[in-house]
């Protein structure tokens, strides 16, 4: 095994295939520990396959440092020679869903529509910086922890922004490939749509829409044959939840979904039907975020660390959520129902949903004296933010929730003017 490969340490093989090995690694400089897929040598030599897995490397190595989100690996480092290269990226411990495909070993329902939800907003994300990814399957959905996953693997990607003839070459997973991808037709997020519905439909039934004994047979039920329901793989499902994967699986784009929010919220939904009233799905917390005007300045990545440094409580109608006189450096965030406000039994004001309140003090900086006392009205979805988780939030994202507030702050001190002078 190597021992090192520029800057990094290597100190075991997580796992190997025909062109390369990945090892994990750490960096000499920083301490901290990636993932290093080291290039062999000889497949730059092949002579059919060799220009194609070059280019199929060197795509990979161009996104370095230009993707940034939380659901996508980030590619840290990259250096390719004439013959051999490594490419260095985020370490993920967690391995890849494949473990989670075989009908004995399905993660739950729920599970399995979360990790669809996150996926969607991270290949949304790639194809508006001009990226198809075109090889999404579960062996390259990478698992942090729980539903938190990464996609991986951008060396099959086609950039749009990248004027290169080689790109046209017919790559991928053939059971995960699209009929568009198959025919060798130009390629949009529709076939990653696609592709995501082949993963979803796994995860969610342990069987593949398609199998075939060979490659033609494959290719011809891809193109050709309409997939079972789910349901009819696993009854127990949601009936619903034929109509949304089925529809993820159209034979042609414009019977797939026309956005990745629009089927990001299609998968939401189905949140319902699977959990208890009273959980909180993230895909619900990164739904509401998303919807609010002031917060309209975060990109994605700084909306999911919001998700993440937030407490999230369902609170019933008529409960006391802040008191006046109390000591408090939280502020919290509606993202359901209505509230009230008083001070002194006397009413100030209502506050409705997708609004803040208690940022006073949360601004102000240390603990002190809540100014009044709200109550809810109805049943209310609530997210709490303590100082603490904020501050480990990235600079940009605190900068902007900052702003956000201070200006949402100064609107209603505009309107409290108003009311008073008239």
């Amino acid at each position: 095994m190597l021992n090192r490969v520029g800057k990094y340490e290597l100190k075991s093989l997580l796992g190997s295939g025909a062109s390369g090995s990945v090892y994990l690694g750490v960096d000499t400089f920083s301490k901290t520990e990636v993932a290093v897929k080291v290039i062999n040598p000889e497949v730059f030599r092949e002579p059919e396959f060799g220009e194609v897995l070059r280019a199929q490397f060197l795509n990979e190595a161009s996104l370095a440092g230009k993707l940034n989100h939380p659901h996508i690996v980030a590619i840290l480092d990259a250096v390719v020679t004439e013959d051999a290269g490594h490419i260095a990226m985020e370490y993920v411990p967690g391995g890849n869903l494949s473990k989670f495909t075989s009908a004995e070993n399905l993660m739950p329902v729920e599970d399995a529509i979360q990790v669809g939800f996150k996926c969607c907003g991270a290949l949304d994300y790639a194809f508006r910086e001009g990226i198809v990814h075109r090889d999404i399957k579960p062996a390259n959905i990478m698992v942090v922890e729980g539903t938190e996953v990464k996609i991986a693997d951008f060396g099959a990607a086609y950039l749009h922004r990248k004027a290169d003839s080689s790109q046209t070459a017919n790559i991928g997973t053939p059971m995960y490939m699209s009929p568009e991808q198959i025919s060798g037709e130009p390629l949009t997020h529709h076939s990653d749509m696609y592709c995501l519905g082949v993963a979803l439909y796994e995860l969610l039934t342990g069987r593949k829409p398609f199998d075939a004994d060979t490659l033609e047979a494959l290719v011809q039920k891809v193109m050709h044959q309409d997939p079972a329901p789910p349901t009819s793989v696993r009854p127990e499902l949601p009936k619903e939840i034929d109509r949304v994967v089925l529809r993820a699986l159209g034979k042609k784009p414009e019977q797939r979904y026309a956005t990745w929010a629009e089927f990001a919220a299609e998968l939401s939904n189905l949140m319902k039907l699977v959990l208890p009233p009273d959980a909180i799905p993230d895909s619900e917390k990164y739904v509401v975020l998303k919807r609010v005007d002031m917060l309209s300045i975060l990109s994605d990545a700084e909306i999911w660390e919001l998700v993440a440094a937030g407490r999230w409580t369902r609170v019933g109608a008529k409960q006391q959520i802040i008191r006046e006189n109390d000591p408090g450096k939280s502020f919290f965030f509606l993202a359901r129902g209505q509230v009230r406000v008083t001070r002194h039994g006397r009413l100030l004001n209502t506050i409705d949903e997708r609004e803040c309140f208690g940022e006073m003090a949360y601004i102000r900086g240390g603990e002190l004296p809540r100014h009044a006392t709200v109550e809810s009205v109805t049943d209310v979805l609530l997210a709490e933010f303590e100082p603490e988780p904020l501050a480990r939030m990235s600079i940009g994202a605190q900068y902007c929730l900052m702003r956000a507030l201070v200006r949402n702050l100064v609107d209603r001190l505009e309107m409290a003017n108003t009311r008073l002078t008239r």
